[in-house]
């Protein structure tokens, strides 16, 4: 059966329009999450690799529940990857609400390695780290993405100095 194009073409601009309106509608007014980071520490591991412990704390400033699919994440220190883990058993944080949870990862055997190396040969009494996680809100949602970067000094008197950005 051959479907005259006039009539075809119609449809096809009403679906797509219809998709547009739809796409725009989802969520009107909808606010950002706030993700930080609650803990983080070193936890016992088997098979030697240090393993650790992340929590992270979600604020949702919205009135619908943040139904999180996924997470991944990156745990670098002086441009190391020296932790990458994802995770998927992710609470649901009602609307204005918020919520906690924790993440294990074990580190990369290598990164560690080469950052020793690096470090061994430098004479510094400061480190950077830079935590990066991507928390997926669904397939209509963007995810929600955090950097946490800071600068430990070994130095009795100094302090940490932080920069921490978020974005969708």
């Amino acid at each position: 059966m051959k479907i005259p194009k006039a009539p075809l073409a119609a449809l096809l601009i009403v679906l797509a329009a219809a998709a547009l309106t739809g796409c725009a509608g989802l969520r009107p007014g909808y606010e950002t999450p706030t993700v930080t980071i609650s803990s983080f520490k070193a936890i016992p591991s088997e098979g030697g690799l240090p393993a650790f412990e992340i929590g992270l704390r979600v604020i949702n400033p919205n009135i619908e529940p943040l139904e999180l699919r996924g997470v991944s994440y990156t745990i670098s220190i002086e441009g190391h990857d020296i932790i990458k883990g994802v995770g998927n058993d992710l609470p649901v944080i009602d609307g204005y609400g918020e919520g906690e949870f924790k993440l294990t990862a074990s580190a990369n055997l290598f990164a560690g390695i080469r950052l020793i190396t690096d470090l061994m040969r430098s004479d510094r009494s400061t480190f950077k780290y830079e935590f990066e996680a991507k928390l997926d809100v669904g397939a209509f949602m963007p995810s929600i993405r955090v950097t946490d970067a800071n600068e430990i000094s070994l130095r009795p008197t100094a302090g940490i100095r932080s920069e921490y950005s978020q974005s969708m």
